[in-house]
């Protein structure tokens, strides 16, 4: 699954469109992890609970992100995003958006790669 922020992938046509997909996951910590960064938050410095929170919540949204391309019969999503949202004071919502294609190599004979001449 080729997934993009432009609205055309290099080397490839597409074919199909098959319309909106988007990943969401909602997480939260535990109430000793909130304070902790409470406290760090203070002191200054980086927020690692907070930073490692927000990359497995993007993981996890461009996984359903793409199992949803899937389905629909895309092999690509084209204008990925990411919107994040804080959630209650306590967590962190995760919405990863694109719209899903069908794509064909311009060259068959080396895919991705663009024709020259």
């Amino acid at each position: 699954m080729i997934i993009v922020t432009s609205n055309e992938i290099p080397g490839y046509r597409i074919g199909f469109t098959f319309g909106e997909v988007f990943g969401l996951t909602v997480r939260s910590r535990n109430i000793g992890s909130n304070i902790g960064a409470g406290f760090k938050a203070m002191a200054g410095g980086e927020l690692k609970g907070v930073t490692q929170l927000l990359h497995d919540c993007r993981q996890e949204a461009l996984s359903r992100l793409a199992a949803e391309a899937q389905q629909k019969g895309a092999n690509a999503v084209v204008a990925f995003r990411f919107e994040t949202t804080e959630f209650g004071g306590t967590g962190i919502e995760v919405c990863a958006y694109g719209t899903a294609v069908g794509i064909e190599p311009l060259d068959p004979a080396q895919p991705g790669r663009v024709p020259t001449a």
